[in-house]
């Protein structure tokens, strides 16, 4: 005995797939875009990875899934696609130090052949010296004992903010003493 219900041709199947992920593409192309842009901050390369997306949507694309579920499934594959962009954009090239000393790079310079030749302890030695009590143990903690802002905070008995805002004043007030200085010494000359 024949049912009355025949299943669809599998070509009218295709077809509404197809149809269905067609209204799916132009529902989120606009808002995929835009995302990709603002992550990238470039149209072509966001036009690009915007349909890499979509290649690999229709590339593993399920029928099974409500529409939610697809467009949450469509923004991880846009996550993992960017993340990968940058992941490819920041790896850094690979040259061997026999490649680079034959370029003609000579290695680290001395550090305290510089500091000694310049006078530039003596310079920060006295800079230091005309800041106030609490800016300058605040430069020593940060830059000369290298103290985290939460060791620095505990050591100076303040909080973690106001280590924060000590530090920027007290870089603030060096760098105008330091200008001062610097046109005081060119006036002797």
């Amino acid at each position: 005995m024949q049912t009355m219900w025949a299943e669809p041709p599998l070509k009218e199947v295709l077809m509404d797939t197809q149809q269905e992920f067609q209204k799916f593409y132009q529902e989120n192309l606009g808002l995929i875009y835009r995302y990709v842009y603002s992550q990238v901050g470039n149209s072509e390369e966001a036009e690009d990875l915007t349909s890499q997306i979509f290649l690999k949507v229709v590339s593993s694309i399920d029928h099974e899934h409500s529409r939610l579920s697809m467009k949450k499934w469509l923004y991880l594959i846009t996550r993992s696609i960017i993340a990968d962009y940058w992941r490819a954009h920041y790896r850094l090239p690979k040259s061997s130090l026999d490649a680079m000393l034959e370029a003609g790079w000579e290695g680290p310079v001395e550090v305290e052949v510089i500091a000694t030749s310049s006078g530039a302890e003596e310079r920060v030695e006295r800079l230091l010296q005309a800041l106030p009590e609490k800016y300058r143990e605040v430069l020593k903690c940060r830059f000369l004992l290298k103290l985290s802002v939460k060791a620095t905070a505990l050591k100076m008995g303040v909080t973690e903010a106001n280590v924060k805002v000590l530090q920027f004043r007290a870089l603030k007030y060096a760098a105008d003493l330091e200008q001062v200085v610097t046109e005081q010494e060119h006036r002797a000359l």
